[in-house]
């Protein structure tokens, strides 16, 4: 009897949807750009301009960090004592303070908290975010509680009486006896369902931040979000790159409750504002969007309008962050200072998986590592990794960043080549660093019904993804809300022979579009 084959478990749907666009290649060695197949046996190698999503800085299997993994694995770091001191934890913390105050120019220090992936740390910024929140809120509660109070006794003992216009303020229409109660109770009826507001938080449409419960309802894409908008405190979406849009959606936001204060001998009512934004999520380079880089205006603006309303600027540098821009910080290039950030991807090396999340100081509640925990964060192996990660790229007084920069202008310039040469084609070319994007023309109405409907489902650029690996071993990927434009996230490695190799699959795939050549592209033909 032949064997059975084991049915397919791990996602099989997905499975079958990579299988349709030539994508579902089992690979089994990395090193530097280069991951590699097997086919009858023998070893097939592909440039990966993917790069793990931006996970890899330092490409796969780093020799100088597998070395080092190695050795601590053999020394038998830890992997499991929580509840414990974490002195390694402690360090990379330092180190990345000494970073960002050579990055920012600032002085004061950033708390870390620890966790797995970036949407982990996302959906922890949530949280100490609301945290932050609700004790202003609190606060405001309580003195509005002892203005009451102070009022009451005021009235009482005849050192004060109630103004006319603090009744038509609340809508008190009967003022005899007992009338301040009354007014109270009007005060608490207009204020209680204002409390119980949910928090909002503000980022910008094309924004990713993450696919779980909270983090998701960060995400414009609407296709991810909307199935699951119930579980969690929702965002509002604004237009990208557009400052004057901001004081708009804080001024229809705007809440206020009220207050009763005594002046003169004279009780009053006056509205006070309710801390209702948790924070603004920003990525300084949108990734999952389509590759978009914040503007320096946009990022005073983000930054005055928190200042302003007392809430947190929360940096997601899960993608543009640990060096892929040429910078630590993406949002250094743009002057935006952070009040959290969150950090991932590369930090882990392409070994470990971890993310941190740093809060401002003078923001850091300390009671919220009562609240908070997770299993996995802050183990040894993962804190020494990332901590050796960025003491790679700061050595050499920043070499890797200037290796980035090199290397990332020589790749867009041959984007750039790509984009005038192909103008009815390729739309744009765009980014930073080693973070680049090529945005290709909508092709939902060429006369070609292959790449006509493969735009309309959204698989164009796993359409050309499929055929850049089939027919020139080139890995690529689209964005994952703007699937007309392809990412490129090579590590810091990336030679010029690979830049080549990547140009020639780029001129194949636009000259197949040119030519409205469908069949040829998807390997029908």
């Amino acid at each position: 009897m032949g064997s059975v084959a084991e049915p397919e478990l791990a996602e099989a749907h997905m499975r079958q949807l990579l299988g349709s666009l030539g994508l579902d290649v089992n690979y089994v060695r990395g090193q530097a750009n280069t991951l590699y197949f097997l086919d009858n046996g023998q070893e097939h190698a592909v440039v990966d301009f993917v790069g793990g999503y931006g996970s890899l800085i330092f490409g796969h299997n780093h020799p100088k960090l597998v070395a080092y993994a190695k050795q601590l694995l053999d020394a038998q770091v830890p992997i499991h004592a929580q509840f414990s001191y974490h002195p390694y934890a402690n360090e990379l913390a330092t180190a990345l303070n000494r970073v960002h105050r050579r990055e920012f120019g600032t002085a004061e220090d950033y708390r870390a908290i620890f966790a797995n992936s970036g949407a982990e740390a996302v959906e922890t910024a949530l949280k100490h975010a609301e945290m932050d929140r609700s004790i202003r809120l609190a606060a405001l509660g309580e003195q509005i509680h002892s203005h009451v109070e102070e009022a009451r006794a005021a009235v009482a003992a005849g050192a004060a009486v109630v103004a006319d216009q603090a009744y038509d303020t609340v809508g008190v229409t009967d003022r005899s006896a007992d009338s301040y109660e009354r007014l109270v109770e009007a005060v608490h009826r207009h204020n209680e369902p204002k409390f119980a507001r949910s928090p909002l938080f503000l980022t910008l449409e094309g924004s990713f931040h993450g696919k779980l419960a909270g983090s998701l309802q960060l995400t414009h894409n609407s296709a991810y979000r909307l199935p699951f908008r119930a579980l969690a405190a929702q965002a509002r979406f604004l237009p990208f790159d557009q400052p004057a849009a901001i004081d708009k959606a804080l001024d229809e936001e705007r809440t206020f409750v009220f207050d009763v204060v005594v002046r003169d001998g004279v009780v009053d009512v006056v509205e006070r504002e309710l801390p209702v934004i948790g924070g603004f999520f920003v990525e300084p380079i949108q990734g999952e969007g389509g590759i978009h880089e914040v503007g320096v205006d946009m990022a005073r603006a983000i930054r005055a309008a928190a200042d302003a309303g007392g809430f947190p600027v929360i940096l997601d540098e899960i993608q543009s962050g640990v060096g892929r821009s040429g910078a630590f910080f993406a949002g250094s290039h743009i002057g935006l200072t952070g009040d959290y950030y969150v950090l991932a991807k590369s930090l882990g090396g392409g070994l470990s998986k971890l993310s941190v999340l740093l809060v401002r100081d003078s923001r850091y509640q300390p009671d919220f590592e009562l609240l908070h925990s997770s299993t996995f964060a802050k183990d040894a192996f993962s804190c020494h990794i990332a901590r050796e990660v960025v003491q790679m790229l700061e050595a050499d007084d920043g070499a890797a960043y200037r290796r980035v920069v090199e290397r990332g202008d020589q790749l867009r310039a041959m984007l750039e080549r790509i984009h005038s040469a192909f103008p009815d084609v390729v739309k744009d070319c765009r980014g930073r660093g080693l973070m680049l994007g090529l945005e290709f023309q909508d092709q939902s109405t060429c006369d070609d019904e292959i790449i006509a409907s493969s735009a309309r489902d959204g698989l164009i650029g796993y359409v050309l993804a499929g055929y850049l690996l089939r027919e020139h071993r080139v890995r690529v990927f689209p964005t994952a809300s703007a699937s007309h434009t392809l990412r490129f996230e090579p590590s810091v490695e990336l030679t010029d022979d690979e830049i080549s190799q990547l140009e020639s699959g780029l001129e194949a795939a636009c000259q197949l579009l040119h030519e409205r050549a469908g069949a040829r592209l998807v390997g029908a033909a």
